[in-house]
């Protein structure tokens, strides 16, 4: 793996969704660097990538409520142990779960293994609110999929809250998970 700034020289091979990416960070301003891999499918197949970028990619999980009204975003250390009850508490949603492929694809256009918050520039409608746990949200730096697995960013946290966020028109909660010990 080899560190690049900025898009691809080509568009050979690489999804639209990925492309449009690209084209939006770039429209914005947000300096990235990229990375491409083989598929990276669990945080395990990340720990390369995360040396390369020298950043932690995030957990992704996308989720929603038992009725299906409500869908989250949720974004947190690789690392971090993940218990429903401490989010569903904090959010005020009881009986969250892990939403489906479809609703992943319907909403924001990425697949399981590529969920990302770059998906939210495909959630025109605002149905899926994003969540970050308190250290990525302090980060300096952010890792995350280009709403493919087989390349990875990095940018600077700020840009993603003040310029990437507003620009697709979402809000970040901040959450505070707690820290369990192995």
């Amino acid at each position: 793996m080899k560190l690049y700034h900025g898009r691809p020289e080509s568009s050979t091979g690489r999804l639209d969704k990925e492309m449009r990416v690209y084209d939006l960070l770039d429209s914005l301003s947000i300096p990235y660097e990229r990375t491409d891999h083989a598929a990276a499918m669990t945080m395990e197949d990340c720990l390369e990538i995360d040396r390369i970028l020298e950043v932690i990619i995030c957990k992704n999980l996308f989720l929603c409520n038992r009725q299906k009204t409500k869908y989250y975003l949720l974004m947190m250390p690789g690392d971090k142990v993940f218990k429903t009850k401490d989010l569903s508490a904090q959010i005020g949603s009881s009986r969250l779960s892990f939403a489906g492929a479809e609703d992943m694809e319907a909403f924001l256009n990425i697949t399981p293994g590529a969920v990302s918050i770059m998906g939210l520039m495909n959630d025109r409608d605002n149905r899926v609110q994003l969540l970050i746990d308190r250290p990525v949200m302090e980060s300096e730096m952010l890792g995350c999929h280009p709403c493919v697995n087989t390349s990875s960013l990095r940018m600077k946290t700020r840009d993603m809250l003040d310029l990437f966020l507003p620009a697709v028109h979402h809000e970040a909660i901040m959450v505070d998970l707690p820290d369990y010990a192995p």
